[in-house]
């Protein structure tokens, strides 16, 4: 087990910045940073940052993901298997846990942005499936990539062979 933070103080958090230009359908920018991981049991625990209305990704859990709202608020466009739209707002303090296998979702920051804690569970190492701006692509990111990304300073969950 590797633990990386045993205090939470934001402004001593190391952050990476994530933005996706060629995005036209929302704007992807947000910050997050590796908090501690276990790779035999399949933990990784991680915060993210919204910059005031930025997105991240379109994607979906794969782990079963616990979420704490430290600050600011994070806002999800659940797309349900009906093809409909389920909009959620955590605020400061909201707390949520989902299953693996979760819904694909639009996530973003509130007006003036936003800070989640996440804590996921991925039995088969694998914890997010992310999909393409139109949704006719999917590909995943497991813990022991992110790990890696991470240590070499690199954003997880960008696609390889993506042009």
């Amino acid at each position: 087990m590797t633990a990386f933070f045993n205090h939470y103080d934001p402004e001593k958090v190391t952050w990476l910045h994530v933005t996706d230009p060629g995005n036209t359908s929302y704007q992807v920018d947000f910050e997050y940073s590796l908090l501690g991981y276990d790779l035999e049991s399949g933990r990784l625990d991680m915060l993210l940052r919204f910059i005031k209305q930025g997105h991240c990704r379109r994607h979906r859990h794969r782990a079963s993901t616990m979420a704490l709202v430290l600050e600011g608020e994070q806002h999800l466009d659940e797309l349900q298997p009906d093809g409909t739209t389920k909009r959620i707002v955590r605020k400061k303090g909201d707390y949520a846990l989902t299953p693996v296998d979760a819904l694909p979702h639009d996530e973003w920051g509130g007006e003036d942005g936003g800070t989640v804690i996440y804590s996921l569970h991925a039995p088969d190492g694998i914890i997010f499936e992310f999909y393409n701006e139109d949704m006719t692509e999917t590909w995943t990111t497991s813990i022991e990539e992110y790990v890696e990304n991470w240590n070499n300073g690199k954003v997880y969950g960008w696609r390889t062979d993506a042009a």
